[in-house]
């Protein structure tokens, strides 16, 4: 099974930022789409990092940041402009997002670093830009969704999502945070699939809406702490 063929949606969004791409080669100021742009969950991510910092033991000018899924790097242009100078890597499969991230950074020039990358391609020798023991903070605005959507299945027969949480792990440093955004999971149903050696430590609220007596939100920003 080719994994990095799976996702559901890819066409859509490699075509969307295809087109991205050439509408920003002639008009610069088009930076491209933004996922829950209409739900501002980008700027409730950076807000909540900013409350949060000094609980979490995070430093402005030391933290290190993996954005999954990075798309057009809105998220860590957004924390650069926060004042976060530690060290920022966005990684996407869609090579497409990934240079439309790096032009939109060079004309920023904010020094953010994007890769194209595949989360949940075959495990091997590590990347260079991790850093040794994983990053403080690793983001992922959608990709969760993305990859939870696909029946595919390994070659063990799990489906492909069921690796997400053991490819982060490596990924964060024990006692970092994953800041993670959903619009198809439920704060409980998140915390389920990460399981042991995880701790919530805390969620970003949405506006909520009530339905057959029930009360919930459209989002789910939750915030896990690898314990080990």
């Amino acid at each position: 099974m080719d994994i990095s063929s799976s996702r559901a949606g890819d066409a859509i969004w490699t075509a969307t930022y295809a087109a991205d791409l050439t509408y920003h080669s002639s008009h610069a100021s088009h930076t491209g789409t933004t996922w829950f742009a209409d739900t501002l969950a980008e700027e409730k991510m950076v807000a909540y990092l900013g409350a949060h910092a000094a609980a979490l033991g995070l430093r402005s000018e030391g933290t290190t940041f993996l954005d999954l899924g990075c798309g057009n790097g809105s998220l860590l242009f957004a924390l650069r402009g926060e004042g976060w100078g530690g060290e920022m890597v966005g990684v996407d499969y869609a090579g497409e997002a990934v240079e439309l991230a790096r032009r939109v950074g060079r004309e920023k020039g904010e020094g953010v670093r994007f890769e194209v990358w595949d989360l949940l391609g075959p495990e091997g020798e590590e990347e260079e830009w991790i850093p040794e023991g994983g990053f403080d903070v690793v983001l992922d605005k959608g990709t969760f969704d993305a990859v939870a959507l696909s029946e595919a299945r390994e070659a063990a027969q799990r489906r492909v999502c069921e690796g997400y949480v053991r490819a982060v792990r490596r990924l964060v440093r024990e006692g970092g945070v994953v800041l993670l955004t959903s619009c198809n999971w439920t704060e409980e149903e998140l915390g389920a699939w990460f399981g042991e050696g995880w701790e919530v430590w805390g969620r970003i609220r949405y506006p909520t809406f009530r339905f057959g007596g029930g009360e919930g939100q459209s989002v789910s920003s939750v915030c896990f702490r690898r314990v080990r």
